[in-house]
């Protein structure tokens, strides 16, 4: 949080000494897309969802592997792939520079069963991983050839503050007899906080009078911590938050 602090106020202190022509400039961006979370052999290997996936064997005091519906063991992460959206205000810093402070929101529920271990009649022992962001960014881009073109590309890099939520519901294996269910239904075990990571984007728009469409892809990296003790506790200490977002952006100057 002091580093986002620092960050805001260089910002507004490019804000401030810029001419005031730019910096009167600005847009309001909505964005809409998907976002796609780090591919389950690339995540953290302390991630929850690596621990759930790869947790083999069915050894003593460790839970079965739990698995996507789509596939005979271990968790599908392009299952997490869903939408996003959200919106941001984007200031001249400049000609060639701007800043932008975003808001946005994803969450994606998947159903997942344990891979090798079912009820005594064969059933599926069922439950749902839920993960939710809600990133906040402060970010600067670079624009090469300046906000006066008729196709405007630019890059940029900022700080995010990831608000998370994490949750696993259903029914789950009690790991110290591998043969008792726990019914985790109506009081899930779930985790919230927020991780603070480094955003890089990348993109186009095109301005049409005083709109403007275009797409941006950005990158995340960032890591929340879970409980490992107590009545909440998971069996990892994190959840990587980390994965790109693909958007469509449309815009409106004012002055």
């Amino acid at each position: 949080m002091r580093r986002l602090t620092t960050y805001f106020a260089t910002v507004l202190a490019f804000a401030a000494l810029a001419p005031s022509t730019a910096s009167a400039q600005s847009t309001v961006n909505f964005f809409l897309g998907g976002f796609i979370p780090r591919s389950i052999d690339s995540r953290d290997p302390n991630d929850v969802i690596v621990a759930e996936s790869t947790t083999g064997g069915c050894p003593s005091f460790n839970p079965c592997p739990l698995a996507s519906a789509n596939q005979n063991a271990g968790i599908d992460m392009s299952e997490f792939n869903n939408i996003t959206a959200g919106g941001e205000w984007v200031f001249g810093l400049g000609r060639k520079f701007e800043g932008g402070l975003g808001l946005g929101y994803y969450s994606k529920t998947v159903p997942t069963v344990y891979a090798f271990q079912t009820y005594s009649d064969g059933t599926d022992i069922q439950q749902s991983l839920r993960l939710r962001i809600i990133p906040f960014t402060a970010t600067v881009r670079w624009l090469p050839i300046g906000r006066d073109a008729g196709v405007i590309p630019y890059v940029g890099a900022g700080v995010g503050v990831f608000s998370w939520k994490y949750t696993e519901q259903g029914y789950f294996i009690l790991p110290s007899d591998q043969t008792t269910v726990i019914d985790a239904s109506t009081n899930p075990y779930e985790a919230s906080g927020s991780a603070t990571g480094p955003v890089i984007l990348g993109g186009v728009r095109v301005p049409i009078g005083t709109w403007a469409v275009g797409g941006e892809i950005r990158y995340q990296n960032a890591k929340g911590d879970l409980p490992t003790t107590g009545n909440n506790a998971f069996i990892a200490p994190k959840i990587d938050l980390t994965g790109f977002t693909y958007l469509f952006t449309i815009g409106f100057k004012f002055f």
